[in-house]
């Protein structure tokens, strides 16, 4: 099992460790409603370097990634971040991830930790059609083993971030970027998160991570910050409907089921892959769509679950489930026919053989 820079902080700390994605990580550290509930109305720092970083660079650096995603690229300034998807060739979806423009000839992803070696293959392959070269010093860069990544979110995150900070960040808008000194280290410091609670996302090299844990704590002790673990990481982020790769998405499901049309851009001379297939789906209509579901009867909805009519016939499956640490209710995402994904929909899951009452409500959740 693979180590991050702060496993051993974890393992100091008291963690429940557990494998994910290859690597020994920190699930839960006091409980998962305590921590979600301190990131909602405090400040929490989770250890992400189990995510990939790989560097795209070059004078077709945008050519490739217009044609390996499907948000616009071309619409990216230096110093900002888009969200976006890479299509398959099949329909469905190699990855969410995330693009951050440095200059016009400089891009870094960041894409989820169980894809990376998936998603290098196939940047390296699509890469070879417009003659662009992997590995050091190269045009494309896996730099995934060699840079650690902490979030730090919620509503006071950005009051512990400028204590490290000699420029001003309070002010940073959401999905922009600075390469800047943060505690000293060269650092990317970035607007974004999965929790949906505000905060930023600051990536350093793997050798200044114990500078910047030290600086962190340092920084957040008079704010009360806390650890926490990939548990309500997950919370944290179906709360505000928030896709998770495997389960809500994968290479079986298109954008457009998985509610990401916002993220497919048809742009004029933007030629992406599984372009026309995806327009042809628009036409037409898609045959499931991604909601999201909250429980009317007592029960929880887990992945797998199937989700039944109100008169029993099957119409999908739930994709993530738990329960709601804010809302106090069973909730979650789920595939449905396109006829029962309209909010205020009644609809049942099947917990253990038994359809309890749920329905379709609108996202986020909180």
């Amino acid at each position: 099992m693979k180590t991050t820079v702060f496993t051993k902080y974890h393992i100091a700390a008291g963690a429940k460790m557990a494998e994910f994605a290859g690597y020994n990580m920190p699930i839960e550290f006091t409980g998962i409603n305590d921590e979600h509930m301190a990131v909602r109305n405090g400040a929490g720092v989770f250890d992400v370097s189990h995510m990939g970083e790989i560097w795209v660079k070059g004078p077709r650096a945008l050519d490739l990634l217009q044609r390996i995603t499907t948000n616009d690229v071309s619409k990216l300034f230096d110093g900002k971040v888009q969200y976006t998807c890479m299509p398959n060739g099949r329909g469905g979806i190699v990855d969410d991830i995330l693009v951050y423009r440095v200059d016009a000839e400089t891009y870094m992803l960041c894409v989820n930790a169980a894809n990376i070696e998936k998603d290098w293959n196939h940047i390296c392959e699509q890469g070879r059609a417009f003659g662009m070269e992997a590995g050091h010093g190269k045009e494309l860069y896996n730099a995934s083993d060699e840079i650690c990544q902490l979030a730090v979110q919620g509503p006071l995150a950005m009051k512990i971030v400028q204590k490290m900070c000699d420029e001003p960040v309070e002010e940073m808008e959401y999905y922009t970027f600075k390469k800047m000194k943060v505690a000293g280290c060269d650092a990317i410091l970035s607007i974004t998160g999965y929790t949906g609670s505000g905060g930023c996302e600051i990536y350093v090299a793997n050798e200044d991570g114990d500078k910047l844990w030290k600086a962190l704590w340092e920084a957040g002790e008079e704010f009360g910050l806390k650890n926490i673990g990939l548990g309500a990481r997950d919370t944290l982020r179906l709360e505000k409907g928030f896709c998770l790769y495997g389960n809500d998405i994968d290479d079986t499901t298109s954008p457009l089921e998985g509610g990401l049309g916002w993220i497919t851009k048809f742009a004029e001379g933007k030629d992406f892959i599984d372009r026309a297939a995806m327009e042809r789906l628009k036409a037409e209509g898609v045959g499931r769509k991604l909601v999201g579901l909250k429980m009317v009867e007592r029960g929880i909805p887990r992945h797998g679950y199937a989700i039944a009519a109100p008169d029993g016939t099957r119409i999908g499956h739930v994709t993530s489930g738990t329960m709601s640490p804010c809302m106090k209710v069973g909730f979650g995402l789920g595939y449905v026919t396109p006829e029962y994904a309209k909010a205020g929909t009644e609809i049942a899951v099947v917990v253990r053989e038994k359809p309890l009452r749920a329905e379709v409500v609108k996202i986020p959740f909180v």
